[in-house]
């Protein structure tokens, strides 16, 4: 076998293509393949007729590194004129229109990516920056293209940062067994979420059983404009309401702190993570240390002792015994006059449906929230991203369980 065939075998080519010449410049650390086309490659891109030549423009490649050199593919390929679409490239097997690099090598680029950032792929590679987002851009999109859109069961909403101002995308992610994530868009506001809603059906969504978010009004809204029955599915789960009590706890526990320094007490200084953390996450001897503070006459053991309650309502029963246990609570709450308890303790009961629905409906929203983890990683690894184009992108490629790869490559 010589050159020309083995990189035929190679590269998967074959007629009406074929490998012309094979040249290796040694100085450069670069092989070129030169490869060609006959008459009958001259069919229109778009609609697949046959077609009269235009002309012909070369190409270049870049293929899978031959040993240690670089390998790079080179061809005068036809334009085709056609009646219907115009001048156009026909297209060739090893690569995608647009793309300058071979199937192979991005399905080699996808895999780095997966477990490194942009810049060191580009590095190990070397591409530069643009060549690598160009083959993720690519790859998010032959997998959106591909994904079957269907409409979970149960989702869930909410925003993650996508810079230090203030600049949020919403993530909507499939809380069922798949996982993944469904839709990322710009913003935190009902439009936000509506344009996730609006790609299906009344009839698709009023399939949905529950729809976990945060306790913010724009989702909400969003929701019950678009999905039927929404106040039977509209949950807010554990995490955020535990979050606004330990919120609230901290605050109490910072001004009663600052007063008590005055007079010399320092008691609470150096508590937060006692007051927020959670009594099971704790060890045996950091449970017993913080036995006096929290068996105190402390404000702040007060307001702890209120969140404790809280938490200890999660529990299953009849929606009429729920309601009945959280407003028990509440009026513990209000009476207890710390105006940081009291301010959630409105914020629950104005929101008391969906802290049902979320406890009938066994729905939380700790998947989202571990993506959101893990969205912060990305964002973090990359060390922040230009647009928001890009940072959808990143989410989409790491965690929207795409089909990334061309379709000729296994991966």
């Amino acid at each position: 076998m010589n050159d020309k065939q083995l990189y035929a075998q190679i590269l998967g080519i074959s007629s009406p293509w074929k490998v012309t010449d094979v040249s290796l410049a040694l100085s450069e650390g670069k092989v070129e393949v030169f490869v060609s086309a006959g008459p009958a490659a001259l069919v229109c891109p778009e609609c697949g007729e046959i077609c009269p030549g235009y002309d012909r423009k070369e190409r270049r490649w870049r293929h899978l590194d031959t040993c240690q050199y670089q390998t790079v593919l080179v061809g005068d390929i036809p334009r085709v004129s056609c009646s219907e679409h115009g001048v156009k490239q026909v297209k060739v097997p090893w690569a995608e229109p647009g793309s300058r690099f071979t199937l192979l090598f991005e399905a080699l680029v996808i895999n780095w990516l997966k477990e490194a950032s942009m810049a060191a792929v580009g590095e190990q590679l070397s591409l530069s920056w643009s060549q690598v987002d160009g083959i993720m851009d690519r790859a998010v999109k032959r997998g959106l293209a591909r994904r079957e859109v269907t409409l979970p069961k149960r989702i869930g909403a909410d925003e993650t940062s996508f810079q230090k101002r203030h600049e949020y995308v919403t993530v909507v992610c499939d809380l069922g067994k798949e996982g993944g994530v469904l839709h990322v868009a710009d913003g935190h506001d009902a439009q936000a979420l509506k344009g996730f809603y609006d790609s299906f059906s009344e009839c698709e969504l009023s399939s949905l059983e529950a729809v976990a978010m945060d306790m913010g009004q724009a989702y909400q809204k969003a929701t019950r404009a678009c999905v039927p029955d929404a106040d039977e599915k509209i949950a807010f789960d554990r995490f955020h309401v535990v979050k606004l009590l330990n919120d609230a706890v901290d605050a109490v526990r910072r001004q009663e702190n600052r007063e008590l320094c005055t007079s010399g007490d320092r008691r609470l200084v150096g508590s937060r993570y006692y007051w927020i953390q959670s009594p099971f996450a704790m060890s045996d001897e950091r449970w017993a240390s913080f036995e006096a503070l929290r068996d105190s006459a402390l404000k702040t053991a007060r307001a702890y002792a209120i969140k404790g309650l809280a938490e200890s309502l999660w529990r299953e029963g009849s929606e009429e015994e729920i309601r009945a246990d959280w407003m028990d609570w509440y009026a513990w709450a209000i009476r207890s006059r710390i105006e940081p308890i009291k301010r959630v303790a409105r914020t629950i009961k104005e929101n008391l449906r969906g802290i049902i629905n979320a406890i009938r409906l066994r729905v939380t929203n700790a998947r989202l929230e571990g993506i959101n983890a893990l969205i912060q990683k990305l964002k973090k690894r990359a060390h922040g991203f230009r647009n928001r184009a890009r940072f959808r992108n990143a989410i989409y490629f790491h965690l929207g369980k795409l089909d990334l790869y061309p379709r000729m490559v296994e991966a």
